[in-house]
């Protein structure tokens, strides 16, 4: 390196839609196997290494700050299901875990109806953390050799002596699957290429179902694996033809069903397989509609003591946008004859719900925070009908890990911006609710953390048509006091996202410690797109609504400006994939309002990839960014807010922008563009930093990752003036 940053050559390639022409200097970089394209991009790596350099003792030292207040020889809560304690174990010096199981007890002893997880006196490395420890799956043994592991899902059999897992090595999602015998720890001759994700066993343990990608990288195909058989023998169950909507299959807690879901970004439509019934093959339960997004679990209510009432719970929005919780019989059954369990309020958004023998569990939403109810389920039938309340301003709470129907605890986290994840068990029968584990975080330099050192607030912003748009802050105490004692800005780390309704809820993390004790505050702005305030907060987000995301997150920075919080040279933001195009537009929409911005894995260049039929995932986008290919409205919209389209000669701050070069979700193609055009057309401070081995989540391992996410936490504090 000669000190100058490498320049992109220009090719240009013109390209016509409704009577628009646009010409790109920088689309050859699209050709992933090209020597020059790996030589540019790891040109860009070789300058970032460069720039950075003088930050390798911070990156040093934010890793070792994790690292020590880690407990790096742990385990998960252990989980009961079908005879067995389920966990998770990590160890010190590896970087990945092992998926472990212990009996619950001998069926006959008292033990068998307590739902008490078992806890370790002490854990140690090369010792099993409970009696009778089982080791299932080796990740460390699986991930040898290779550069990049991932485990797409594990799914013991009914009988619990077989178990079927899938791999990915190369960081593209496309897993491959093997079934080992767990009696012998031998591994069967089944062998399954090409898979999305996980399998789900059928009742009799014989043979799974699984889903395959067409050539977009589209689920569109439900398989059914015959043990002992080659994967070319197996069964077609499910084509989705519609290239909007992709598949996958699961079962219901009961086991009863089977379930395939075909969903598209505005429509699903369910298939089921009664296993009491096999003979009667998948039945459609309703035909889809434009518009009408359903779900589908199983439930039985009881009634005088009674067997109970076998029926569908049908989560659905025909009578509203934030979604009812009806009734059907388990049939094939039209909406016209579903009935209202909870009915619709604009107040409360219903997200999903979780059915037991004795009680429903309903994930909802109000006021931005997560809620979550139980409903009993008693021998009249409907019993009452609450909240599990927790006391902070601020938190995020959810249920998981409860695969038992029979089951009388509820498994719930806990998390906020001061709070460790914790872990409790909720008791239906005296509603009692137990801490089994907390996030360990270690003293570090001999001082205990104190989440009383922190305080964390609910902000509210305005933006340009009077939304008021939800801000989460966390900032220590002392650091806060003494800046308004002083009565300066403070060091800002804004953190967005706003696609898809994926809602970015508060919760706490060890890194985060190291910025908040180096002084910086952090917060996220909850913008439209998102779904934080209810299926209307996603709406006014996406399409041809988009540019409310961008408007959003600049009007929480500038409120945070002129409340006194930061000011616009100390306030950094970031955000990844769809979060990276916010990034992007921010930038060109707002460059005074930033001291730095990150770009993680960036969607930039989003008018080439949707007028790119061929590409993965574009035809199922078409409902969150619209067709620009078909509509000249959607192209012109699309057109005024592309970030890479959009670069122009303004005085951006300095970026980073991070990619993979396997990830087939935003095509590292598109921030390799976005930075060549960024210098040439700006003159811009920007760096790329490409994984050469790893996909859309980037590198794999957690020390991998710890070094990852020190390398771009260190440039943010050295933009934060904290370095």
């Amino acid at each position: 390196m000669s000190g100058q940053p490498p320049v992109a050559k220009k090719s240009p390639h013109t390209t016509t839609h409704h009577g628009r022409t646009r010409t790109d200097d920088y689309e050859w970089l699209r050709a992933k196997d090209d020597p020059e394209v790996i030589a540019y991009l790891e040109a860009e790596n070789e300058w970032t290494t460069e720039r950075t350099a003088h930050l390798a003792g911070l990156r040093q030292r934010l890793f070792d700050e994790v690292k020590a207040r880690t407990l790096e020889t742990d385990l998960s809560v252990p989980t009961r299901n079908r005879g067995y304690w389920y966990y998770g174990r990590s160890f010190e010096g590896k970087e990945y875990g092992a998926s472990c199981r212990v009996p619950v007890a001998d069926p006959e002893s008292d033990s068998w109806q307590d739902w008490t997880p078992p806890t370790p006196a002490q854990v140690a490395a090369d010792q099993p953390a409970l009696p009778g420890e089982e080791v299932l799956l080796d990740h460390n043994e699986l991930a040898e050799g290779h550069a990049f592991f991932s485990l797409g899902g594990s799914a013991v059999s009914p009988s619990t002596t077989l178990l079927a897992y899938s791999t990915d090595t190369v960081g593209d999602e496309r897993y491959t699957v093997r079934v080992k015998d767990l009696t012998t720890g031998e591994l069967l001759p089944d062998l399954l290429e090409g898979v999305m994700g996980g399998v789900t066993w059928d009742r009799a343990g014989e043979s799974f179902y699984y889903s395959t990608v067409d050539e977009s990288w589209r689920p569109d195909k439900v398989w059914r694996h015959l043990l002992g058989s080659t994967q070319a023998d197996d069964e077609l169950v499910y084509h989705e033809t519609d290239e909007r909507f992709w598949c996958g299959v699961g079962r219901t807690r009961s086991d009863r069903f089977l379930v395939i879901e075909s969903g598209a970004k505005t429509s699903t439509e369910y298939r089921f397989l009664d296993q009491d019934r096999p003979e009667a093959g998948w039945q459609l339960f309703a035909a889809r509609e434009e518009g009408i997004e359903y779900s589908l679990e199983h439930a039985r209510l009881r009634a005088n003591g009674g067997p109970g009432e076998d029926l569908f719970l049908v989560l659905h929005n025909a009578t509203g946008a934030d979604f009812e919780l009806a009734t059907a019989p388990i049939a094939p059954t039209p909406r016209s004859q579903w009935k209202p369990l909870i009915a619709h309020d604009p107040a409360v958004r219903l997200e999903d719900v979780d059915a037991f023998a004795g009680h429903l569990v309903v994930h909802q939403r109000s006021e931005g925070l997560t809620q979550l109810r139980i409903i009993e389920l008693g021998d009249d039938g409907i019993g009452d009908d609450y909240l599990v309340r927790f006391e902070d301003e601020i938190y995020t709470i959810g249920s998981g890990g409860n695969p038992a129907f029979d089951q009388p605890t509820v498994r719930l986290g806990y998390t906020s911006l001061r709070t460790p994840s914790s872990v409790y068990d909720y008791d239906v029968r005296d509603r009692s609710l137990t801490l089994r584990k907390q996030q360990p975080v270690l003293p570090l330099d001999g001082r205990d953390f104190d989440r009383e050192e922190y305080e964390e607030h609910r902000l509210w912003a305005t933006a340009e048509d009077g939304v008021r748009v939800p801000i989460s802050l966390v900032v220590r105490r002392d650091v806060r006091a003494a800046a308004l004692a002083a009565g300066r800005p403070l060091p800002l780390h804004l953190y967005g996202y706003g696609s898809y309704e994926a809602s970015m809820d508060p919760g706490f993390s060890l890194f985060r410690l190291s910025e908040l004790d180096r002084g910086a505050a952090f917060a996220i702005a909850h913008v439209r797109g998102g779904g934080e305030m209810g299926r209307g907060w996603y709406d006014n987000g996406k399409v041809l609504h988009k540019r409310n995301t961008f408007t959003d997150f600049i009007a929480c920075a500038r409120h945070l400006v002129e409340t006194g919080w930061t000011s616009p040279e100390l306030t950094v933001a970031e955000g990844g994939s769809a979060g990276g195009l916010l990034m992007g537009a921010i930038a060109n929409l707002a460059p005074e309002q930033w001291g730095g911005i990150v770009a993680a894995v960036p969607f930039v260049d989003n008018l080439t990839t949707m007028l790119d039929a061929s590409l993965p995932l574009t035809v199922v986008e078409y409902d969150e960014w619209g067709n620009p290919e078909a509509d000249p409205e959607v192209y012109d919209y699309i057109a005024s807010y592309a970030p890479y389209d959009n670069v122009a000669d303004l005085p951006y701050p300095p970026i980073l922008a991070e990619t993979s070069l396997n990830d087939t979700r935003v095509l590292y193609v598109e921030p390799a563009k976005w930075v060549a055009r960024l210098r040439a057309v700006a003159g811009a401070d920007v760096l790329l930093k490409t994984e050469m081995n790893a996909g859309h989540g980037g590198v794999s391992g957690r020390y991998q990752a710890w070094h990852d996410r020190a390398f771009s936490l260190s440039w943010i504090l050295d933009r934060l003036g904290l370095a």
